[in-house]
């Protein structure tokens, strides 16, 4: 994991934290629309489908080692920390299986094949899921921003249970600690 160190070392302090501008204040209750994601795996995911409880946690875009980001990326609120979100939800991952999670998946409007290879690179032991032809995040409304010419849904945690959203975590900051209060969450609201 070496290669992930400058995106793991993020001093959260110096960065802007977003704010709460509502954009997710739609989402719990809502019924996932029938749309199948490509997965990480080469199968598709259609979260709306699921039975149980899941967890599906959105952010816009994983760096990619000796790829720059892009310009300005630190600026944008809520932007940096992909990976850092990514690796707690992997670190945490039997914890949040063993307090009642049926299945852990991560979401970006990157590509099918960036988030195949950063599932590989970052040993994730849950699926990616590529919504790049925004079906889901159109459908839903979900919070998104544009950067460097790209679609990319805004940093967010949701938990299904059998389609339906229960709750929404959003703005998520730091992004390291949103698997930790997922986890809470999950803990103190068993099915």
């Amino acid at each position: 994991m070496a290669d992930n160190a400058s995106f793991l070392d993020v001093d959260w302090s110096k960065l802007p934290v977003p704010e709460d501008d509502g954009a997710a204040r739609h989402l719990a209750g809502t019924r996932l629309p029938d749309v199948a994601l490509p997965a990480s795996d080469g199968t598709s995911v259609d979260l709306g489908k699921l039975a149980g409880r899941t967890v599906v946690f959105a952010y816009p875009m994983t760096g990619t080692p000796g790829v720059a980001l892009p310009d300005g990326w630190d600026l944008i609120p809520g932007a940096r920390g992909c990976t850092p979100h990514t690796c707690a939800f992997r670190d945490l991952h039997a914890e949040l299986k063993a307090a009642g999670a049926s299945a852990v998946f991560g979401l970006s409007t990157q590509t099918l094949a960036e988030q195949t290879a950063t599932a590989a690179r970052l040993h994730l032991p849950f699926l990616l899921l590529s919504d790049a032809a925004l079906g889901l995040a159109r459908a839903m409304a979900l919070p998104t921003m544009e950067v460097a010419g790209r679609t990319m849904i805004r940093r967010l945690a949701l938990i299904i249970d059998d389609g339906a959203v229960t709750h929404v975590f959003y703005p998520v900051f730091p992004p390291d600690r949103n698997a930790g209060d997922v986890l809470a969450w999950l803990q103190a609201n068993p099915r």
